[in-house]
């Protein structure tokens, strides 16, 4: 059972910029996909950011240009968030898909306000 914890989130103003970091218990395979999903108050989950094999990457719309997905060869897995919106207040969490299961971890809140 892997475990997922994001870290980073905070309060920043607007036009500020966070990074958001996502430790995984053991190491996972390149060929596994990992992604960011947000949740903001009142709102459903949606789509940010992931990460798939060969470090191909895809973005919502609303963070294209502004946010950055990477990992790195074992556990982690980032999202650089520049530019930032009071609508990019939500909660963020770490994703993982592996074969037919997936994994989110407990989440990490982000607030942009000023």
């Amino acid at each position: 059972q892997v475990q997922l914890v994001e870290s980073g989130g905070g309060w920043v103003q607007p036009g500020g910029s966070l990074t958001l970091a996502c430790a995984a218990s053991e190491s996972i395979s390149r060929a596994n996909t990992m992604g960011w999903i947000r949740q903001a108050p009142g709102k459903e989950r949606e789509f940010v950011a992931l990460i798939s094999s060969g470090g191909r990457t895809n973005y919502a719309d609303s963070v294209k240009g502004r946010f950055t997905i990477s990992r790195d060869n074992n556990r982690m897995m980032y999202l650089q968030m520049n530019s930032l919106k009071p609508e990019d207040t939500a909660v963020y969490y770490c994703r993982l898909w592996s074969g037919p299961l997936d994994y989110w971890g407990q989440g990490t809140q982000v607030t942009v306000s000023s």
